[in-house]
């Protein structure tokens, strides 16, 4: 997967990895992919609602030691 943007958002809590992945997405072009990592647990069901409602794509969710990794495509 060829990822354009990272976002680290360890640390923060809702809403404030959204609205830092809201911000990196206005920046980016369509069909790039922004890899969010988030270590609040409720950023995964954030991130499905956010993608429902702006109409980006959420390509990928999965976790690994304690993190969350959310990839979106850029609308």
């Amino acid at each position: 997967m060829d990822v354009h943007k990272e976002l680290d958002t360890r640390g923060l809590n809702c809403p404030l990895p959204i609205l830092k992945a809201k911000k990196a997405l206005a920046e980016m072009e369509s069909g790039q992919l922004l890899k969010v990592v988030a270590t609040d647990p409720g950023s995964t069901r954030d991130f499905q609602a956010f993608a429902r409602q702006t109409g980006n794509e959420l390509v990928e969710q999965h976790s690994e030691a304690n993190e969350f990794i959310h990839v979106l495509k850029r609308r």
